[in-house]
């Protein structure tokens, strides 16, 4: 009978060790999940503050294309440097993304453009943008020294009169780079390009 009671004593410590094991593994799952929440969490912030930064610096495509419409600082006088708009009538050297070395550094920008930096809709948000040509050489565009833009214009009713064709408009072709720097030195680059018909 003594030994009956020993086996007892015995399984009612094998149940403790396994209980034990099981709480063990239920706490690293249970920090696991909260820190993996954590991280998803930082993640969303993230992503939702980079979406606030772009959203921010369309207010600079906005800002210029209204230059380049009736009435704009930009709509004759695209033939030469203006640093007062921030335009550059040349192609401005890029980086291997593309985004032209004037917007990395502050010295070589105010060189370039002197229009100052837009305001964000909080204060903490810059928005720097520079306009360049894609054009080789300052001065008239040429189709050999700009990239131009061309559409071939179909349908109407006086196609007749030039033979049935009609030779397609073409248009310089204008990069606008944005450079959007909010809270903590974190920044933004957007670029597109626009055509303003000669």
């Amino acid at each position: 009978m003594k030994t009956l009671r020993h086996s007892r004593s015995r399984e009612r410590g094998v149940v403790l060790i396994f209980t034990l094991i099981v709480l063990l593994i239920l706490t690293i799952g249970g920090v696991a999940l909260v820190r993996s929440m954590q991280n998803s969490l930082f993640s969303a912030g993230n992503l939702a503050f980079r979406r606030d930064l772009m959203n921010q610096g369309e207010q600079a495509v906005s800002f210029v294309l209204t230059q380049f419409t009736a009435g704009g600082a930009l709509v004759a006088a695209t033939d030469a440097d203006l640093p007062a708009q921030n335009y550059k009538a040349s192609i401005l050297p890029a980086n291997a993304q593309g985004v032209p070395t004037v917007l990395l550094d502050d010295t070589s920008f105010s060189a370039v453009a002197t229009h100052g930096d837009i305001v964000g809709a909080t204060p903490d948000v810059q928005i720097r943008y520079v306009i360049d040509r894609l054009c080789n050489v300052p001065g008239p565009p040429l189709s050999t020294a700009c990239v131009q833009s061309s559409a071939a214009v179909s349908g109407g009713s006086n196609l007749s009169a030039y033979g049935g064709t009609v030779p397609p408009p073409t248009a310089t072709v204008y990069r606008l780079s944005i450079r959007v720097l909010g809270a903590r030195n974190t920044q933004v680059f957007l670029q597109t390009t626009f055509t303003k018909p000669n």
